[in-house]
């Protein structure tokens, strides 16, 4: 069901804009795509509006689907892979909000912006209610920041579950990425919701077993899962899925559809920092309506994710995200995560 235009949501995108920079006169691109929900599409430009700035929306046709399996919440949208030249034309605007539907968080034409001197604001294609609950913090921005602070500074991860998790990751030069839902200054990419810290590990750097347990999360599926399975996992490759139940059995038929290796192995690993993000959330909205980010950062969960790493040098669009409860992660021995709760100092 489409969301109506709510004016304490205009509102919301007004301060989320404000919050990064966006100046009366300043001119702003907004880039969307045939299927972008209108209501987001709608809400930038008033919210845009409401700071003063001169707004020009742009729209191309959604891509073509190219793929053999059906892609959800890759961050990658394929709709301004043959539009490089109108992007790099609007990488002078002070911003570019980008509501495509998949977004450009890392589409092949984003560092083509972002070497040209753009900024881009990437509002992810949830309902409302979603980005008002998850609004941007910069209280959150400090809980952000210390945690990249540690994981550029790291060099194991160990991960482990009374589920039977027992995960080890070599972190040592893993380039990290995180942000709290609004663009700092001198930040070239941001995102909303946020409230994540994570880093990519170079090839060769995670080992072990990873049992995602009853209630976590795959999030390609938008499902909860309902029996267990395991991932085991040999130098960054997911090389066996073990289960009987229905998770097992789709995850399986899923990644061999692709007949492609890259998609087995890890893309990242991280922790949620916002305490506004609800786990249960998925329960209480239609597949369409959200793309899932929030489940992403709530505080406390582990996230790890396969498919493409672009610091390993591995490509593919086939892409798993699986936020998971209850776990704890050390970072050097340090706990930052017991049983699925954050510890202090990164509270």
């Amino acid at each position: 069901m489409e969301a109506n235009l709510d004016l304490k949501w205009v509102k919301m995108f007004h301060e989320s804009f404000q919050l990064s920079g966006v100046e009366p006169g300043q001119m702003v691109a907004i880039v969307s795509e045939s299927q972008s929900n209108p209501v987001l599409v709608k809400l930038a430009e008033l919210g845009l509006g409401l700071c003063g700035a001169r707004v020009v929306t742009v729209s191309v046709p959604s891509a073509a689907v190219r793929t053999v399996q059906p892609i959800r919440s890759t961050g990658t949208t394929a709709a301004y892979d043959d539009y490089g030249m109108l992007l790099n034309a609007i990488a002078g605007c002070a911003l570019i909000v980008d509501v495509t539907v998949e977004g450009l968080l890392h589409s092949p034409v984003r560092q083509e912006v972002l070497k040209a001197g753009g900024r881009i604001y990437m509002i992810s294609n949830e309902h409302p209610e979603v980005l008002e609950r998850c609004r941007p913090d910069p209280k959150l921005a400090d809980r952000v920041d210390y945690s990249l602070k540690r994981l550029a500074e790291g060099k194991r991860m160990h991960v482990t579950s009374s589920a039977g998790t027992d995960l080890t990751v070599d972190i040592a030069g893993a380039p990290v990425r995180g942000g709290a839902g609004f663009l700092g200054p001198n930040v070239p990419i941001a995102y909303w919701p946020a409230g994540l810290a994570l880093c990519f590990p170079l090839a060769g750097s995670v080992n072990g077993r990873v049992v995602l347990d009853v209630g976590d999360i795959n999030l390609t599926f938008k499902r909860y899962i309902e029996t267990p399975v395991t991932l085991m996992i040999d130098n960054d490759i997911v090389v066996e899925i073990s289960g009987d139940g229905l998770d097992a059995v789709t995850l399986r038929s899923y990644f061999a559809a692709w007949n492609d290796p890259v998609a087995y192995t890890i893309a990242h690993v991280g922790w949620g920092l916002n305490p506004g993000a609800t786990w249960d959330s998925l329960m209480m909205y239609d597949k369409n309506e959200i793309n899932g980010t929030e489940l992403r950062a709530v505080e406390g969960n582990f996230l790890i994710s396969t498919g493409a790493n672009e610091f390993a040098n591995r490509y593919t669009p086939c892409h798993f995200d699986f936020p998971m409860r209850a776990c704890t992660v050390e970072l050097d021995g340090q706990t930052v995560v017991r049983e699925g709760r954050l510890q202090e100092p990164y509270l």
